[in-house]
Order: C-alpha cells, then sequence, then structure tokens
C-alpha cells in the first residue's frame, strides 16, 4: 500500500515569520542566537527592540524590526562598512612643533 505524501505542517516558526511576530525561542532561531543572549540582552536593554504583547505579557520581537537591527550591525561594522573601516580614512599630519615658554 502507497501512502501519497503530505505536504509538512508549518512549523511554529514559519507560521510566527509569517504573521511577523516572534516569541523569544523564534526570534532567537531566526537569529540564529540562544533564546539566554536574547534575555540577557533584553535585560541590559541591548539586542534588537522587542515588546510585551498579551495578557500574559509575553516578551514578542517584530520579524522586520529584527531584520532592520541586523542591517544596523553590517553598518555598524567597520569589516561590513567601508567608510568605517580606519585604513580607508586618509593619515593626517602629525604637528610636530612644540613652542617654549
Amino acid at each position: 500500500m502507497h501512502q501519497s505524501a503530505k505536504p509538512p505542517a508549518p512549523t511554529t516558526s514559519s507560521v510566527a515569520v509569517r504573521t511577523g511576530f516572534l516569541t523569544v525561542k523564534d526570534a532567537a532561531d531566526y537569529l540564529g542566537l540562544s533564546p539566554h543572549t536574547l534575555y540577557v540582552w533584553r535585560h541590559r536593554r541591548q539586542g534588537p527592540p522587542s515588546f510585551r504583547m498579551g495578557p500574559r505579557g509575553r516578551v514578542m520581537y517584530r520579524v522586520e524590526a529584527l531584520d532592520a537591527w541586523v542591517r544596523e550591525q553590517e553598518q555598524a561594522d567597520s569589516r561590513s562598512n567601508p567608510a568605517l573601516n580606519p585604513l580607508s580614512i586618509p593619515s593626517q599630519a602629525r604637528v610636530t612643533s612644540f613652542t617654549r615658554a
């Protein structure tokens, strides 16, 4: 007896990505981080923007905010942003003359 192949059921992550809101676990999976890292960053007021939603106040992340945060991280890193690379800045002439009192 041959069974027809069913398409895989959508995972929580794929459903969450389509709705635009991610839980801490899903956001961590999306970014390739551990949920603990996101909790620590949130406690320190670092990392991507998050908010509390619903009567239980679950911490949530918007997919678009995560994407924007990643782009900001890339732009703030001199390896990804040639404008911030110290080797691309012309050297300045050093002033060596001293005045004697």
